[in-house]
């Protein structure tokens, strides 16, 4: 009996239900969109059910030019609810009204262009795929490359030493204040490394292991971070350009160096001044170039740059010469980076206390101590400091 009584009430609730749907097909059959006749007007029906867009709800409608310019409130009469008309006009670019000061507020869809060769329009729907399919995967493989090449590196010949015994005379290779400049400039870069590397690629290896909850908090800290740390990196790079360009200007000897690799893969270093070629290259290549590039990019995505229309498409170019050029950069220092921890002895010591021994100085730098010994540049170049120094001899 409770059997019957469930069945009996399900065929009921199903009755009507259908009968409430061909009671509202009825009704919206019997008033029209426009004085064409009913048998036009079904295909239209039938176009709008089985469209998953809403830009086309009526796609057989939209050919009588009536129908098509129908006003939002006519439409709201005979089919509420239906707005394709305005959502039309929104992903064409129309500008419609805003209170907001913003000169793109009135845009909630930026406008269509055509790329060469590709079946996006929209504007920022190429800026997405642009960072997802081209700067986000083969900057990360770039990374990734590096990495395994310097570990290989290391596995391979360790850390560069001394051939010679150290002698206990020190010689200055940087003062107090390229040291302050180079250490605030290296400390930012750090920082904006590690929150960049976290913010473009944190969501492939740090999010499946602390979850969407920490990793949203830890991304939100690590932008905030990489705000503000950005102008101080933007002017301790201009700091670190002017301070050591003139020792890295080039020079004839730099060609051999290239040459022959530094050495490197040999037995023996090629001489240099106080800055071979290797260096000489990360500094224009790298802080120069890149570093200016990323500078400028940053501090426009930061809107702290007056004068500057700060409109979805300038942002979206800011935004892909900044990752491109970060990315780059990064593959670059990495390497600077080892060869100034584990790559070599005594460079770590050189830009944390300023000295290095002569024996050091003489075979990394063969050509400044050779300078140095004929008095062109002095041993020393600030007031005495903690450590004895004793000038160096021939």
């Amino acid at each position: 009996m409770h059997s019957f009584f469930t069945q009996a009430r399900h065929w009921a609730l199903a009755l009507s239900l259908g009968l409430g749907l061909g009671l509202a097909h009825a009704q919206t059959a019997t008033v029209p969109d426009d004085p064409a006749p009913p048998a036009a007007a079904a295909p239209a029906a039938t176009g709008g059910i089985q469209s998953a867009n809403i830009f086309e709800i009526a796609p057989d409608a939209d050919k009588d030019a009536n129908y098509a310019n129908q006003t939002n409130a006519e439409r709201k009469q005979v089919q509420p609810g239906n707005n394709a008309p305005m959502w039309r006009d929104v992903s064409k670019g129309v500008t419609g009204y805003s209170s907001l000061p913003d000169p793109e507020a009135g845009n909630l869809i930026q406008g269509f262009v055509q790329y060469p060769g590709s079946s996006v329009t929209n504007a920022g729907e190429a800026w997405r795929q642009v960072r997802n399919n081209w700067i986000i995967p083969y900057g990360g493989s770039l990374i990734l490359i590096v990495l395994l090449a310097l570990a290989m590196f290391y596995w391979r010949k360790g850390t560069i030493g001394l051939h010679g015994k150290e002698t206990g005379r020190l010689i200055e290779r940087f003062t107090y204040f390229e040291r302050a400049a180079h250490w605030t400039n290296a400390i930012a870069f750090v920082i904006l490394g590690v929150s960049g590397v976290v913010m473009a690629f944190g969501k492939f290896f740090i999010l499946p292991v602390i979850g969407s909850t920490l990793f949203g908090w830890l991304s939100y800290a690590l932008k905030n971070a990489h705000n503000f740390v950005g102008p101080l990196f933007a002017v301790s790079l201009v700091i670190v350009i002017i301070t050591f360009a003139k020792d890295n200007m080039p020079s004839k000897e730099d060609i051999t160096w290239l040459l022959k690799g530094g050495g490197l893969f040999g037995g023996q270093e090629v001489p240099s001044h106080r800055f071979n070629a290797g260096e000489k290259v990360l500094f224009w290549g790298g802080v120069f170039v890149l570093g200016l590039v990323v500078a400028v990019s940053g501090v426009v995505l930061n809107q702290i740059v007056p004068g500057i229309d700060y409109t979805r498409a300038n942002m979206q170019v800011a935004h892909m010469f900044h990752g491109v050029a970060a990315v780059l950069m990064t593959a670059m220092f990495l390497g600077h980076i080892y060869m100034g921890t584990l790559g070599m002895k005594g460079a770590y010591s050189a830009m944390k206390t300023g000295y290095v021994d002569e024996t050091w100085a003489k075979e990394h730098h063969e050509l400044w101590y050779n300078d140095i010994k004929a008095g062109k540049i002095p041993a020393q170049r600030t007031a005495p400091a903690a450590p004895p120094i004793e000038t160096a001899k021939a």
